[in-house]
């Protein structure tokens, strides 16, 4: 008989986040999709047809109290903001640092198989930029955890799609970036915008089957 997987997503209402849970979905591989959210799901925005979709709501500020829900087969980590939307530096590392790393940290406790989460292209701990910082300073400190043996990380660059806010400077950059896309070769491949459907299809691949 052919294993049945669970999923526990963080972050699903985002813009990957609803990609990847209707990814999750209609894959036959999957029985059940745990959601952690901050407000109830718009189940209009997904496809769940067999009722895979367990949304919990829940305050990230304490997210080790719900530890229990990491007891899953492959934790989906989409958290993420922008410096803008969080209000300042601090509130923007705590989402994208603090949280994601508990998230991990959860994982290794309830022995989930692996853990993949979102980054970005041009993440490095040294960076002068703090967004490119911050990112590169959680995939170490995630990357580096004793005991968790099946972490990865996709670090896509603009992405595209519908958001339900309005990113003024992101959208420009994404149309300025399109216009580039069929120049960006080799090297510079990895910094055309991508779907978010395409980097929640790659969240997937990298899970440990």
């Amino acid at each position: 008989m052919t294993k049945k997987y669970k999923a526990l997503v963080l972050g699903a209402t985002g813009l990957v986040g609803k990609a990847l849970v209707n990814q999750l979905c209609n894959d036959e591989r999957y029985e059940s999709v745990t959601c952690l959210v901050r407000a109830p799901l718009q189940r209009a925005n997904y496809h769940d047809p067999l009722d895979k979709i367990q949304a919990i709501v829940i305050d990230f500020d304490y997210l080790q109290d719900y530890q229990g829900y990491f007891s899953v087969d492959h934790v989906y980590c989409c958290l993420g903001t922008t410096i803008k939307q969080a209000g300042s530096q601090s509130a923007f590392r705590r989402v994208d640092f603090q949280f994601v790393h508990i998230a991990a940290q959860l994982t290794r406790a309830q022995r989930a198989t692996s853990f993949v989460w979102i980054s970005s292209v041009g993440a490095n701990a040294k960076s002068k930029n703090f967004y490119l910082r911050v990112k590169g300073e959680v995939e170490n400190a995630i990357l580096s955890m004793p005991q968790l043996d099946n972490a990865a990380a996709v670090r896509p660059s603009l992405l595209l799609g519908q958001r339900e806010e309005n990113r003024f400077a992101e959208n420009i950059g994404i149309r300025v970036a399109s216009l580039l896309s069929p120049f960006m070769k080799g090297p510079l491949a990895k910094y055309r915008p991508v779907s978010a459907a395409q980097v929640a299809y790659q969240m997937i691949k990298l899970q440990v089957f």
